[in-house]
């Protein structure tokens, strides 16, 4: 199983500020698209396993903004599943143009059911648990 994936992605006009900055807010986006990349790749699909009644949650993001990205960089986005224990999900994401860093950041996730209610990491995820 993938431990790791890398998404390329064109920013976009609307993605940047009035100083033709990528939104900080946009590297969010930019994160689940990666992480939905990674499972898809990895033969899941977040579609079926949230018919299933389970959803993966963010909990805490820890993001660091090294360099600035503009309207129609090309970028790549790569998540690391860090660690995965029964109760959460730990990520590390680097956004970099052309080998260079422009963000880092950590994520962690976590599980609940329909009701809110924190669920044990199921196997189907807990396959991307990196080995010792």
């Amino acid at each position: 199983m993938l431990t790791a994936h890398t998404t390329r992605l064109r920013v976009r006009y609307d993605e940047c500020d009035p100083m033709g900055f990528v939104h900080h807010s946009n590297f969010m986006k930019y994160f689940e698209i990666t992480r939905t990349d990674l499972y898809r790749a990895s033969g899941g699909s977040y579609r079926d396993f949230e018919a299933s009644g389970l959803f993966v949650v963010v909990v805490r993001i820890d993001c660091r903004y090294h360099k600035p990205s503009r309207y129609d960089d090309e970028l790549e986005v790569t998540v690391c599943v860090e660690r995965v224990t029964e109760a959460k999900i730990e990520q590390a994401y680097r956004v970099e143009r052309a080998g260079e860093l422009l963000v880092s950041a950590t994520v962690t996730l976590a599980v609940i059911d329909r009701a809110g209610k924190l669920q044990r990491v199921p196997d189907s995820l807990r396959v991307f648990a990196p080995d010792p």
